[in-house]
């Protein structure tokens, strides 16, 4: 006879083996990671090797917090891009500033959180947290924004993924004589092809460089309108060819919601069939009573439609510094799952954005059609 409790005890046992000192990270987690939230980023580990990065499936990754300053555009991101682990990103302008900073050969320093801000300002020194770099890394990093931004493939409106890969570019460039490489994100993008799209595009020095810019004439201008259609074309591309969407959620803010509200938007604003992204991977500080989870965990989320709910167990939410967590979970990845073939969405927008202008196209007829048959 069964015993009541024995549906509830399916769960691995908690018996580990002493640590050593010369366990791999992977298999640290895998052999020491039992609860609590390292229970939830072993579980976060195994749904990104097992499911996320099947063939199939089209990764995005959201980024907020200082993450490039601390070195993970180099230690973590560049890694998973290079090898066709996270095939679009959409990021603060924050992060894509910063990054600009190791392509131009500009040095961060190891600082402390306990300095006197008021000497440090009398010297030129800038603080995040516990990064100091000179002042004048700033004024060179906005100068060659403002350089690059001014010549003429930059005039005219555009979707902040076509800034970006063009920036990219010029990045790439200016690395290459320097004779630096795998130092910027940017960068590394252009060459895979990876879009990166800002949800805030303002909210950033690049914003801001822009924006001085319009003031003396200049015709650049952020499309956010192509920024909502073309991340929500990503992901209707990457459902009708047969594939899943996996969202790969590093923080929260801005970049999370835009990129959860892509199936809001091809379902409830342009009408077209849709059941939500697949997979869901948090890697956050923030806490949902207090609001600071945009009103998205997963299930929650659910009710908006940004998640499949028959999907709901493809999720995981680890409550972790993401400075601890996305090298962890990097080098999860790296050690668990062969390197998978870059999607190179960057230059399919055009053929994607077809897609979901037919697709919007005829939803519209059907709801004309449907409107004149109630009127009748």
């Amino acid at each position: 006879m069964t015993r009541p409790s024995a549906q509830y005890l399916r769960g691995r046992r908690i018996d580990p083996t002493g640590i050593t000192g010369h366990e791999s990270v992977a298999d640290l987690i895998d052999n020491a990671f039992f609860a609590y939230n390292a229970g939830r980023l072993r579980e976060g580990c195994l749904l990104f090797t097992q499911r996320m990065l099947e063939p199939e499936v089209t990764v995005a990754m959201s980024l907020t917090g200082a993450m490039t300053p601390a070195g993970l555009g180099m230690s973590s991101l560049i890694p998973l891009m290079e090898a066709g682990f996270v095939d679009w990103i959409i990021s603060t302008g924050a992060n894509l500033y910063h990054d600009a900073h190791f392509a131009l050969g500009l040095a961060m320093h190891q600082g402390t959180p306990h300095a006197d801000d008021v000497e440090l300002r009398d010297k030129g020194v800038v603080r995040i947290y516990d990064i100091f770099f000179d002042y004048s890394v700033l004024l060179s990093t906005d100068a060659f924004v403002r350089e690059v931004s001014a010549r003429a493939e930059f005039q005219r409106s555009m979707s902040t993924a076509e800034y970006h890969y063009l920036l990219g570019g010029y990045l790439r460039e200016r690395e290459k004589a320097l004779g630096l490489e795998r130092r910027s994100v940017l960068s590394t993008a252009h060459a895979l092809e990876v879009p990166i799209y800002t949800s805030s595009p303002g909210d950033s020095s690049i914003g801001m460089n822009v924006a001085e810019q319009a003031l003396a004439g200049s015709q650049l201008r952020f499309d956010v309108s192509a920024d909502v259609n073309e991340t929500a074309a990503i992901v209707l591309h990457a459902k009708r060819i047969g594939g899943k969407s996996g969202a790969l959620i590093v923080g929260g803010g801005s970049p999370k919601n835009f990129l959860l509200q892509t199936e809001p938007q091809i379902q409830e604003v342009l009408g077209i069939d849709e059941k939500g992204h697949d997979f869901f991977l948090q890697l956050t500080d923030a806490r949902p009573d207090t609001g600071g989870l945009s009103g998205a965990t997963p299930a929650e989320a659910v009710s908006w439609g940004k998640i499949d709910p028959t999907m709901l167990p493809g999720t995981v939410v680890c409550y972790l510094d993401n400075s601890v967590a996305l090298p962890l979970l990097t080098s999860y990845a790296l050690a668990r799952h062969k390197p998978r073939s870059p999607k190179r969405l960057y230059a399919k927008r055009e053929e994607m954005m077809a897609r979901l202008t037919r697709e919007y196209q005829a939803a519209l007829r059907f709801r004309d059609q449907r409107a004149e048959e109630a009127k009748a």
